[in-house]
Order: structure tokens, then sequence, then C-alpha cells
């Protein structure tokens, strides 16, 4: 039996199915290549390039494997876009988890490890953020992740889907050399990217009421939030107690400012950040507690800051200096690589 990675060809997606063979789990992936790479997807994995929205392919996939679970990492991430583009937001992002769920429920598939956001919370009243803080998204992007938390919730109660949802805030780094965030909204890519072009970085603003200034957040490895997705895949399969929520959080965060001096270590680029006004709406800091998923799903910061900027910048490089590979050209669908 296999799980389901739809967004598998993603930087998180490709992450999570990383991290799923090394604990010898397979794996199938479902990815429309929007934003993700046919070649994140390991060569022995099974991968159909398809939409989401596309029942009749979601019913040949659960047809043609033997799936156990999904873990649902596809949708529509830009939460600043989503203002400008609500309507395709809601429709990648609720409509597109409804069918799957659909499917699911055709199909006896009744599993799934839900990649949710810490957007759902807003702008907290409170410095650091529990399961149980007050949701206000603010954001399309928000409230789509929010509806469908309770997408699942009320499948939970009509049908018995068992189910649990992963918020986080901010993914960084990397855990394997061909696997990068390629992003042009992240704080990494951006910042790499301003100093490939010989730019300098930009913060907004160095007056609000942390340490140094800037603002904190929280920022989390990729293969750390990677580990609990398995961790709670294998407490789905095992019929354990599982909440129906958990933050991924670091529970201290580190600043703006703390990031583009370990960035100006790590690459050996002595830069001062550029000075940009403050963001309205932006508050002093925001960091989660990740008690709850210590407990329940082996979640813990297993690297420090430098240990993520140090495997982000290395995987830019490496992609740098590796030739282009070709992601186009192919159909819905169409399976990419065949089962080992």
């Amino acid at each position: 039996m296999a799980w389901l990675v739809t967004g598998g060809a993603g930087y998180i997606g490709s992450h999570v199915v990383r991290a799923f063979l090394a604990e010898g789990i397979p794996v199938v992936v479902l990815d429309d290549l929007s934003s993700g790479h046919a070649e994140f997807v390991p060569p022995m994995v099974p991968f159909v390039r398809g939409d989401l929205l596309d029942g009749a392919l979601l019913m040949d996939l659960f047809a043609d494997h033997q799936i156990d679970g999904v873990v649902h990492v596809a949708g529509f991430k830009y939460a600043g876009v989503s203002v400008q583009r609500p309507l395709h937001t809601y429709e990648q992002n609720v409509t597109a988890t409804a069918t799957l769920l659909a499917a699911m429920e055709t199909a006896g598939v009744a599993r799934i490890v839900f990649s949710s956001s810490a957007a759902v919370y807003g702008t907290p009243h409170t410095d650091l953020v529990t399961e149980d803080t007050s949701k206000s998204p603010e954001s399309p992007y928000g409230e789509s992740k929010l509806i469908g938390e309770w997408l699942l919730r009320d499948q939970g109660i009509a049908t018995g889907l068992q189910h649990t949802s992963l918020r986080y805030f901010n993914v960084v780094g990397s855990g394997a050399l061909d696997l990068r965030d390629t992003s042009p909204h992240n704080l990494f890519p951006l910042v790499f990217t301003a100093l490939r072009e010989g730019r300098t970085p930009r913060i907004n603003g160095n007056d609000y009421q942390t340490p140094d200034g800037t603002c904190v957040r929280d920022y989390i490895h990729v293969a750390d939030l990677a580990t609990s997705h398995v961790a709670a895949a294998r407490r789905l399969a095992a019929d354990e107690a599982i909440a129906p929520v958990y933050n991924l959080g670091s529970g201290d965060g580190v600043s703006v400012g703390q990031i583009m001096t370990t960035v100006s270590t790590v690459t050996g680029i002595d830069f001062e950040p550029d000075l940009g006004p403050r963001r309205a709406g932006d508050p002093d800091r925001i960091v989660a507690s990740g008690e709850l998923a210590a407990r329940d799903l082996d979640w813990k910061m297993r690297h420090t800051l430098e240990d993520m900027v140090r495997s982000a910048w290395a995987s830019e490089q490496a992609s740098a200096a590796a030739a282009p590979q070709a992601s186009a050209g192919l159909e819905d669908g169409e399976f990419v690589h065949s089962e080992a």
C-alpha cells in the first residue's frame, strides 16, 4: 500500500516524498507542474501529471494504485496574490480539495494529512500561537485553508474519514541538493536572487518592538516539516489517536535581521540590507508553539538558522551549476515514471 502525495513535485511536497521513501513507505505523486518540477520526483516513484479538479483522473489513479492514505500538499499558496485572484484561489484550494475528498470516499480511501497554514490565524493578538488561538484569516489563501480544514472535519463526521491538518508559517532550507524553493514570493529565494544579481536585499521596517527592531517569525526547516508529515501518516495508518490540527512551530522564532546576518555569513557576501518602509498590518512577533506536535508527531527543530540558510544556499548553488532539466511536454494524466 502506498500514500498519495498531491503536489509531490513541489518544494514541500518533494521533501515529503523523500521522507516517506526514507522510512520505506511507497508513494505515488500527483502534480500539475504549475509550480512543481518533474525532476524533483525520484525516478522510481509513480508520477501522474494532472489536475486535482479532474475527478475522473483521480478515480483512475485510485483504481490503478493501492492507496492507503493521502498527504494533500497541492494548492495555490501565494497569500498576497490570492487577494488579486480570489476565485482562482478558492478553486484550487477549496473546490480541488472537495473533489479529492469525493474521489477518496468513492475509492474507500479514508486517511488524509492536510497541509494547512498558519495563515488561518490572520494577525493573532498573542505572541505565542496555539491550536486554540482564534482563527481570523486575512486573505483568500488563509480562508481557503481554513475551509479545507472544515471539509476534512465534516467528512470525518459524515463518513469516518481519519484526518489531521498541519499548520505552519515560513518553510525554508533544503533537505537535498536537488530540491529547492523556487517560489518568486518567498524570502530566501528573493534574497538569493538579489545577491546573485548584485542587488542588496531589503527589509521592511526596523522599528518593531523586538530585540533588533525587525519582525520576528517562525522559520522551520522543510526536512523537519516533512518528518512530521510522515509521523502523522503513520499515526493515522495505525489507527492511533490524533488531534484534528497541529502547529509546527519553533516556539521562539527568529528575526528578519538575524536571517540577513546569517545569509551574509553563510554566503560570504558582505552586505547591509536596504531599509524599506514598514508594511501595514505587520505585527512585531508571531511565533507558534509546537508542543502538541512534539508530543504526537515527532516534531522538533532539528536544524539551526545557520543550517537552514546553508542548506538553502547549497541547493541554490547546485541548481545554478547544473544543466537545466526540462519538465514540459507532458500530457495531463500521463504516468511520467513507472513503478520500480
